[in-house]
């Protein structure tokens, strides 16, 4: 199984991710780390990635996760902001491999947590742009990011029935 924990940035994806694959003995992978050198220049620039930008990435991560669904699955944080790009996410595997997780909350909260992160290169001025391109996921677990992560995971274990 590949659980693809998304959302905006600033949402916990990584850290949701990192305790998920922790519980389920997977490895854990962050997109951000497949990201190309042009569009981390264009995010910490403040430019919006435009869907071309984002082609080649999410093309990449999808060889990378039909590859970890033949080692045995894995957790991966990626924001997979609309449908478009979770199918394209999904479409080097079986039907019914990918499970998303998608981690919601409101944009204060959102906001607040951004300006405390530290070493990122996505600034928060971006937030805006990143919720106006969500599409607000028909067929994923749904976790509000205004409780305790515990909780967060307790959730997801039980939607996914682990």
């Amino acid at each position: 199984m590949i659980f693809i924990v998304m959302g905006v940035s600033g949402c916990g994806k990584s850290t949701v991710g990192r305790l998920l694959a922790e519980k389920l003995s997977l490895p854990f992978y962050d997109a951000d780390d497949f990201h190309f050198p042009e569009n981390v220049k264009k995010m910490e620039s403040g430019i919006p990635l435009t869907d071309a930008d984002r082609k080649p990435w999410l093309t990449l991560l999808a060889d990378n996760i039909k590859s970890w669904e033949s080692s045995g699955g894995a957790v991966l944080a990626c924001s997979a902001l609309k449908q478009v790009y979770r199918d394209c996410l999904s479409s080097t595997t079986s039907a019914g491999i990918v499970k998303y997780i998608y981690l919601e909350g409101d944009k204060a909260l959102l906001h607040s947590r951004l300006t405390s992160r530290e070493a990122h290169f996505m600034p928060d001025t971006l937030l805006d742009s990143q919720l106006q391109t969500l599409e607000t996921p028909v067929e994923a677990i749904c976790v509000s990011i205004a409780q305790p992560l515990d909780a967060m995971l307790a959730q997801i274990l039980e939607d996914v029935n682990l």
